[in-house]
């Protein structure tokens, strides 16, 4: 029996806080980008997140198994996991933070149409089409509907960095279908985000060092990024979302996470001062939008159902 329930003031109060939390993460990223390599600042923070699920597994005496072979899947979702930051991480050297978080959360899209091939119970409903289209629609009209005067580091290299954050979003939602495909779907989400961050961690570095991308200038806004990064970002906000999913309905919480984007647009915008041009907020909106098609379909068909049962009890025989 499912005992989950719907959202009530506590899990909106914390779907908040994460949202607020998730669409800082670019901002933090772009903003420290000239003193700290992106990529080296991802491969600490999920080190250093990975020493803080370690010992909080620890501290509830807790027990992993890393025998059952579930570290193939592990590995590959860790791969994929690597290769969506490394995206981000040069992604942000070339596009704004508001088009980085917006591109970047496309991922239910391309989870949603991988699951549709792998698993019979995810097939897709007519409206998730339509949402998916809408979606796809707004990234052609971002995409076309530049203006190159109002793009300040130049057309081409804003295009490169939004189709790397695309790229990016893509990898996201392939290691969800991993997740869900696998016998990941089976163990705890601690042993999961363990895989993750561990896999990402020693890529990472790699990257960093081959790439020479180990710029690391000790600002005090760069101790406050890597903090916030590992403690709040990797740790403390993957822990709540994984709490929620285990006690509340999934499709409020997924509906309520596409704040994100929109919080991520506006806090580009006023932080970093960067232009919203009229092209990218209208395919944004055309992507949320789908988005919202896609992952929101089940709580938007029984709010339709309970309309139109409404609609027939007042026009019924009396």
């Amino acid at each position: 029996m499912d005992n989950r329930q719907p959202l009530d003031i506590r899990a909106t109060g914390l779907m908040l806080v994460l949202c607020l939390t998730w669409s800082l993460q670019q901002i933090f990223l772009k903003a420290t980008a000239e003193d700290f390599s992106p990529v080296l600042q991802i491969a600490l923070r999920s080190g250093i997140s990975a020493g803080l699920v370690g010992a909080f597994v620890w501290l509830r005496g807790s027990r992993l198994d890393f025998g059952d072979g579930s570290w193939r899947p592990g590995l590959l979702a860790g791969v994929l996991f690597a290769l969506e930051f490394l995206l981000v991480g040069q992604a942000v050297q070339y596009t704004t933070a508001s088009h980085l978080v917006v591109f970047l959360y496309t991922a239910p899209v391309f989870a949603a149409l991988g699951l549709h091939w792998q698993l019979p119970s995810e097939r897709l409903a007519p409206l998730q089409w339509t949402g998916i289209a809408l979606a796809f629609g707004g990234i052609a009209t971002t995409f076309l509907g530049r203006d190159e005067q109002a793009v300040a580091g130049g057309l081409s290299s804003m295009l490169w960095g939004d189709v790397l954050a695309l790229a990016a979003g893509a990898a996201w939602g392939a290691t969800t279908v991993v997740i869900r495909i696998t016998r990941l779907a089976y163990l705890p989400a601690t042993q999961t985000l363990l895989y993750q961050l561990v896999t990402a961690c020693v890529l990472l570095l790699l990257v960093a060092l081959v790439s020479d991308q180990t710029t690391f200038n000790p600002t005090p806004l760069v101790w406050t990024s890597l903090a916030f990064q590992s403690v709040l970002v990797a740790f403390a906000s993957f822990l709540i979302w994984f709490w929620l999913l285990r006690h509340y309905l999934a499709s409020r919480l997924g509906v309520f996470s596409f704040l994100t984007p929109l919080l991520g647009v506006l806090l580009g915008a006023w932080l970093l001062g960067e232009p919203v041009e009229s092209g990218f907020l209208l395919g944004a909106l055309l992507v949320l939008g789908g988005i919202l098609l896609v992952s929101g379909h089940e709580l938007l068909k029984q709010r339709f159902g309970a309309i139109r049962n409404r609609l027939r009890s007042n026009t019924g025989p009396t």
